[in-house]
């Protein structure tokens, strides 16, 4: 991909992100975590960090005006605390496995006590799920700042349909660096992993 190129066509645009909402079928993975007692939140973080990851697009930044393509992306989220109702923002490193993740993740979700611990690096996935909700469209505050090229993910709360386990799952990314064929390529490596057909530690 030619990035320095391509991304000219959207850098300077009024708004260089785009969000697209789409329903996965969740009937496996939500069996499997079930099963096995993992933390759906965060067994989903990790099994999404993990396709995104495999796709180059999603790991381009800018940084210093730069563009700079990272090894591996972690992970940012927000945590709810049932006493406040306010969301921690939580940061965990990318792991190998999906039981190491969701070890790190609940330890250090556990731990922290600050809502905020500092701005969020460049190197993260963003996740804000809203499972109350099961909607068909989500929009994000703007901060402004053309060049902030992270993802960010949600997701809403699922329901039954035709006696699957269905939910809207939406992805917003800068438009410089991330195509529609590139979603789509990250909706069908999902896909497939929240239907077991690939090992739960990849």
């Amino acid at each position: 991909m030619n990035v320095s190129v391509h991304c000219q066509i959207f850098r300077n645009s009024i708004e260089p992100s785009y969000c697209v909402t789409f329903e996965l079928d969740i009937t496996n993975f939500l069996a499997k975590v079930r099963a096995e007692k993992f933390p759906f939140t965060f067994s989903l973080i990790f099994i999404v960090s993990k396709c995104a990851n495999n796709i180059e697009e999603f790991r381009y930044r800018f940084l210093d005006d730069r563009i700079v393509l990272y090894d591996r992306i972690n992970t940012a989220f927000t945590y709810l605390d049932k006493d406040t109702e306010l969301f921690k923002v939580i940061n965990v490193e990318m792991q190998d496995t999906l039981e190491q993740y969701n070890s790190a993740a609940a330890r250090k979700a556990e731990n922290q006590k600050d809502y905020f611990t500092g701005p969020l690096g460049n190197d993260v996935f963003q996740f804000s799920p809203m499972p109350w909700v099961s909607y068909t469209h989500i929009s994000h505050t703007n901060s402004g700042k053309k060049d902030n090229a992270t993802p960010l993910f949600d997701w809403g709360k699922y329901f039954d349909r035709d006696g699957k386990k269905i939910f809207p799952f939406t992805v917003q990314v800068h438009h410089s660096f991330v195509d529609g064929i590139h979603i789509g390529k990250l909706v069908d490596s999902l896909q497939n992993y929240l239907n077991g057909l690939y090992d739960s530690n990849f």
